[in-house]
């Protein structure tokens, strides 16, 4: 990919001078570059006009991005192949967008600040243009969780709808994404400070106003849950029933927990298992630890079990996996 000669600070990407047949895979590493592992789907016709300029602000960034209709998905395998962790802020500038996460979804008009975690799947829905356009802010997974409890779950909502300090947000991320070059880099940080400060403030209140919420007590007990799988997870034993107990709730209400996401208990625990192996697979420091030791460490029993789910998962088994 030729990357068009700009200051350091900034990025720049535009698929004018290529052939169209060639435009969508351009995009889609300059996309990659510019964020995370991503997995655009392709567009049905030839051509893709698309533009995307990343700007650094420290440890973020604001990536401004043009694009037709299309669909944007983080896969597991995209997760598991990235070393960073992040959240995605996200001001729809054109067009309109659905952000599909752990079974809900949430849609973004023109005006409105959307965010979703990176650690988890999700699919970006492109799909009111002709042409599209999203300022989306890189934001350090640590930046935002530090102005949170330990114990908060972030997952995809809208924070402009605040009714105190949505429009605050909206306005301070309109401002980093028209003049963050007209800024120093400094200057650019501690607008960037700011929001974040404001989206820690709308996701608290957010959390309150749910809290008494019969919804919002399942999806805690869910956290809670999900949190005592993790510490077990390594267990080749792990049972319904050691988890249950250690949440103190019914196995029968941990499998209709999970059955609210989307998931079972065995799919749960088989996948982020699987997660964990993928990552220690391309871990250098676990180059020279046989595949069969890393699959037992993750409390797998059965290799050949193990190598058929985890070419399901990532489509292409484990020792392929380690050396791409």
């Amino acid at each position: 990919m030729q990357q068009i000669p700009v200051p350091s600070r900034q990025s720049a990407w535009n698929t004018a001078g290529v052939r169209p047949n060639e435009q969508f895979a351009y995009y889609r590493e300059a996309i990659c570059q510019a964020f995370m592992n991503l997995t655009p789907e392709p567009a049905a016709a030839a051509g893709f006009p698309a533009s995307v300029e990343h700007v650094r602000l420290g440890d973020a960034a604001i990536n401004r991005v043009s694009f037709p209709e299309h669909v944007v998905r983080r896969s597991a395998a995209d997760i598991a192949a990235s070393d960073r962790s992040c959240f995605y802020l996200n001001l729809k500038l054109a067009g309109r967008c659905r952000i599909q996460q752990d079974g809900h979804e949430v849609s973004l008009s023109p005006g409105q600040v959307g965010i979703f975690d990176s650690d988890r799947q999700f699919a970006l829905l492109h799909d009111r243009g002709p042409q599209l356009q999203v300022a989306s802010f890189w934001v350090p997974a640590g930046a935002l969780r530090e102005r949170l409890p330990a114990s908060f779950d972030i997952t995809a909502c809208r924070v402009s709808d605040d009714p105190f300090v949505g429009h605050l947000i909206v306005e301070t991320a309109r401002a980093l994404s028209d003049g963050a070059l007209r800024m120093t880099e400094e200057e650019g940080v501690r607008l960037f400070r700011a929001l974040i400060e404001l989206v820690a403030v709308s996701l608290s209140r957010r959390s309150r106003a749910g809290a008494a919420e019969s919804e919002s007590l399942a999806e805690t007990t869910t956290l809670a849950l999900k949190r005592a799988i993790h510490r077990r997870l390594r267990e080749p034993g792990l049972a319904v029933a050691d988890v249950a107990g250690a949440v103190g709730i019914s196995e029968r209400y941990v499998h209709k927990l999970l059955a609210r996401s989307g998931s079972s208990f065995t799919e749960y625990v088989i996948d982020n298992r699987l997660d964990g192996a993928a990552r220690n697979l391309r871990d250098p420091a676990m180059a020279d630890r046989a595949i069969g030791a890393i699959a037992f460490d993750w409390g797998f029993s059965d290799l050949s079990h193990f190598t058929r789910r985890f070419k399901q998962r990532f489509g292409c088994r484990p020792r392929d996996w380690r050396t791409r």
